[in-house]
């Protein structure tokens, strides 16, 4: 899975196995995408040294998310799915971590509320935020990040 060139303005954090960044789609705020830099199509495939990284990465983004932003929880996921719909399906591994907040986030003035907190995630949430406000958010993180 290649990062766009606009993805790879938002990168987090980077080591030898995972890169991690912040999409454009801000349906939950502080939403990250996990992305393996080598090709696997399956959390089986994975190394012990790709699991043990890994396991830092979570909990790194995990207290980066709560002390930032104020996240209660987050949800993760590793969903190939939309791989298979392609004629030849080749996915590969990626795991999304979902914010999820009891109280609003308030960034730039703006009022993000999380109206499904306490139950799973709306996979059909559409999450537009402001450019600028995208920024704050990565600012924050990669700041924080970058200080471990």
């Amino acid at each position: 899975m290649k990062l766009s060139e606009e993805d790879k303005k938002y990168i987090l954090s980077e080591d030898d196995y995972w890169s991690v960044y912040l999409p454009d789609e801000q349906d939950y705020i502080g939403r990250c995408i996990i992305v393996l830099k080598r090709h696997a199509g399956a959390l089986s495939d994975l190394s012990f040294g790709e699991w043990t990284d890994l396991y830092s990465i979570i909990h790194k983004l995990e207290l980066c998310l709560k002390t930032t932003l104020g996240a209660d929880l987050c949800n993760w996921s590793c969903l190939l799915n939309n791989f298979y719909k392609d004629d030849n399906p080749n996915p590969h591994v990626h795991l999304h971590c979902r914010p999820r907040y009891s109280r609003p986030v308030i960034i730039n003035g703006n009022e993000y509320v999380d109206e499904e907190f306490g139950h799973h995630y709306n996979n059909k949430k559409v999450g537009a935020i402001c450019g600028k406000d995208r920024e704050i958010i990565y600012s924050k993180m990669k700041e924080y990040l970058d200080g471990k």
